[in-house]
């Protein structure tokens, strides 16, 4: 029915009217956000953001515009109900364009917390280094960091849909406060930095190709239980890759629950069980860079967790599935998927540069000195201080001081090469602004 009084019309236009007034009180970071250079997000990221926001806001803009026009000329003629609808859908996207910008306002508010903003801006560089690879066509994205609590990490990969289905121009990883500071964040966050990768490189996807081909000829059907779990293994597997043993040190630090749920069946969840799933780590460890230190890491893990108290069933089930443990990681290893370029999976890692005695031999050589630490890549840092602690070479409250140095060191050097960075017109881009 047609609005004879235009009532209807006069209030859509005065809620549209208001919804651009609002809109226009959206200002960008770098207005309203108060933080140190060093604690600033990464340069490239924040322009990534800034301009993907702003393009929404545009596109918004652009939606309420048209339909003020629309609603004072052919929308006159339509019922109240019609225009009621179409409004109802701008109103939609406009609060797609605040849960947007909330999303990020998270990650950016932090940085002006002292100390913590600092710190995020060193892991900001950590999650750069732990996701270069030297493959071709491998397009390394943009990530930051933000702190959350309880015991878990989380990533929103780059490229998966925001809310109102645009994708997300920039990695976003959540890391446990509590975690802070130790060696044991690397281990959370560049498990996650491998979905990131994983995803990039279509890895779960032609991994379970592999995992199908071997259930073929799997009497003890365990493969199909491996391929439930793949995902969170391969990002487990980059962990390993780049950090070593302190990736599964900070592993077990964060599984380490009560029995019940160390053992409990996962049933669908992509987590595997953490009784095998620190073994696992161990394991690929071992493969990739090989020392009895991961045989005794398993071994201890197995003192903390004993299987004899556990129902008869349930332990002959753990018991299957760890013997097909070793044939597993060799196959994961050995993957080669299109995306590699003919390299096996285990072949991307740094190799010999993250084998255990290295790492002891680079730790006693820069022995604490931050000017020198700061210097090399961060992972690798992470790497050999990891290593220094499970040696008993250093003590936590020493990795814990000397983490946090380095740190503020590598978001002082990165916010300097900033400032240093000669002007460049070609900036990653998410999406036009309008």
């Amino acid at each position: 029915m047609v609005d004879p009084g235009g009532l209807a019309t006069r209030l859509l236009e005065h809620e549209a009217r208001g919804l651009l007034a609002r809109l226009d009180q959206v200002r960008p970071f770098a207005l309203h956000e108060t933080m140190v250079l060093a604690a600033a997000v990464p340069y490239d990221a924040q322009l990534i953001i800034e301009r993907f926001l702003h393009a929404s806001r545009g596109r918004l803009r652009e939606k309420v515009h048209g339909y003020l026009d629309w609603l004072h000329g052919q929308g006159r003629g339509v019922g109240a109900a019609e225009q009621q609808r179409r409004f109802v859908l701008i109103r939609l996207g406009f609060n797609d364009v605040l849960s947007q910008f909330d999303l990020f306002t998270e990650v950016i508010t932090q940085r002006s917390e002292h100390e913590t903003g600092v710190w995020l801006s060193g892991l900001d560089v950590l999650a750069r280094d732990a996701l270069r690879l030297g493959l071709d066509g491998y397009e390394q994205v943009p990530a930051v960091c933000y702190l959350s609590r309880g015991p878990g990490a989380a990533i929103r990969r780059a490229r998966t849909r925001l809310p109102g289905g645009v994708p997300n121009p920039v990695a976003i990883i959540r890391v446990p406060r509590e975690r802070m500071v130790g060696s044991g964040i690397a281990s959370s966050l560049v498990h996650e930095v491998g979905h990131q990768g994983a995803a990039q490189l279509r890895l779960v996807e032609s991994l379970r190709l592999d995992l199908a081909r071997a259930a073929k000829d799997d009497p003890q059907g365990c493969w199909p239980t491996w391929d439930t779990w793949i995902s969170e293994i391969v990002a487990d597997c980059w962990s390993v890759g780049k950090l070593g043993i302190a990736s599964t040190v900070g592993l077990l630090a964060v599984v380490s629950l009560p029995s019940f749920f160390v053992f409990r069946p996962s049933g669908s969840d992509p987590h595997p069980v953490p009784y095998l799933r620190v073994l696992v780590s161990a394991t690929i460890g071992e493969a990739l860079y090989p020392h009895p230190q991961w045989a005794a890491m398993r071994h201890t893990w197995k003192q903390l967790y004993p299987t004899h108290d556990l129902p008869a069933v349930r332990r002959t089930d753990l018991e299957r599935l760890e013997a097909s443990i070793p044939a597993f990681v060799r196959l994961l290893l050995a993957h080669r998927s299109p995306a590699l370029h003919g390299q096996r999976l285990g072949d991307i890692w740094p190799g010999r540069e993250r084998h255990p005695t290295r790492l002891i031999r680079l730790h006693r050589e820069w022995a604490g000195d931050i000017a020198v630490m700061a210097r090399q890549p961060s992972s690798l840092v992470f790497a050999v201080i990891g290593q220094a602690k499970a040696a008993g070479l250093i003590s936590p409250e020493a990795e814990s001081r000397l983490l946090s140095a380095l740190l503020r060191a590598w978001a002082v050097r990165s916010s300097l090469d900033v400032v240093q960075r000669p002007p460049s017109n070609h900036v990653p881009s998410a999406s036009r602004a309008s």
